[in-house]
């Protein structure tokens, strides 16, 4: 039994699950304590350990993994494929472009040898004229498609209804102002991937506005939102605002803000707040994973 989202969505729009389990913890990341980072990463260093945490998310209701691009990601996504039985119904939500990726490749190779790296396979000598050309240009838009699509090549098979732009390239877009970069990306991502686009901003009220500007209707927008405030760019008050006021779909992340709020207070303020549509959070224990969903099933309504 998956956590459907019961909001009212357009007919065109594939509604989002309420939850979406994420893969922080999978690599090292935690926002509060680089000690728990550190033991999180030494414990998932194999794919088996990894995909015990996903059979429980799975097992609990969870069938949307919103994950970065990470390499090892590549080799869920062959486990999948191997089982489609056992993942009947599973979708990646694939982040992208992984951002310490290609900083490590371009160091390394340069720039046309970090693209050569990660071309994808069909088309490759088409996709280096673009990336030539995109070079020369300083064609911002143009690389992200570009790397967009080397990144989805290791989802071939799979089911990825959502493609994310990750903060990391969505805030530097917005603070260069390059706002055709935004609906070429929605584009791309719409009518080659059949796919909806979304966004993951660190700070929401100022992305809106310009994705607006740039003709996305009602886009999706995953962002920090929480009880208290944590890691909201742009201030509590204007956050209020914009779910209250703008056309958009929000999923919002860190609402436990890294452990600093009892997770039963975390849910049942998100699911008071208007417009949310799902959460995403990020889990290495059963017991976590349930009770979040047993959370969610309590106040998401």
């Amino acid at each position: 039994m998956t956590i459907e989202q019961p909001l009212a969505i357009p007919d065109r729009v594939r509604p989002l699950d309420r939850v979406l389990f994420g893969d922080n913890q999978f690599f090292g990341v935690n926002h509060m304590s680089e000690e728990r980072a550190r033991a999180q990463a030494m414990r998932f260093q194999t794919t088996d350990a990894i995909m015990e945490v996903l059979d429980d998310a799975i097992d609990a209701g969870i069938t949307s993994f919103m994950c970065t691009t990470h390499d090892r990601i590549s080799e869920i996504a062959d486990r999948v494929r191997a089982d489609p039985k056992r993942y009947d119904g599973f979708s990646f939500l694939p982040c992208m472009p992984y951002a310490h990726k290609y900083a490590d490749a371009v160091t390394e190779l340069g720039m046309l040898g970090a693209l050569r790296r990660f071309l994808p396979e069909e088309g490759a000598l088409n996709a280096m004229l673009r990336g030539g050309k995109s070079i020369a240009k300083k064609d911002v838009a143009g690389l992200v498609t570009l790397l967009v699509d080397a990144e989805m090549a290791m989802f071939r098979g799979t089911r990825t209804p959502v493609v994310w732009l990750q903060n990391v390239v969505t805030d530097l877009l917005l603070g260069l102002g390059f706002v055709d970069a935004f609906a070429m990306f929605a584009d791309h991502v719409r009518s080659r991937y059949d796919a909806e686009p979304g966004f993951i901003t660190m700070n929401l009220p100022m992305l809106l506005p310009v994705l607006e500007r740039a003709g996305i209707e009602n886009p999706l927008v995953c962002a920090n939102i929480n009880k208290i405030g944590f890691r909201m760019s742009g201030g509590m008050d204007a956050y209020h605002d914009a779910l209250e006021q703008r056309p958009f779909r929000a999923v919002a992340m860190s609402v436990f803000a890294s452990g600093a709020i009892a997770p039963g207070e975390a849910i049942e303020w998100i699911f008071e707040q208007p417009n949310i549509e799902s959460i995403v959070f990020g889990a290495s224990s059963r017991r976590h994973i349930d009770d979040t969903v047993s959370l969610v099933r309590r106040y998401a309504g």
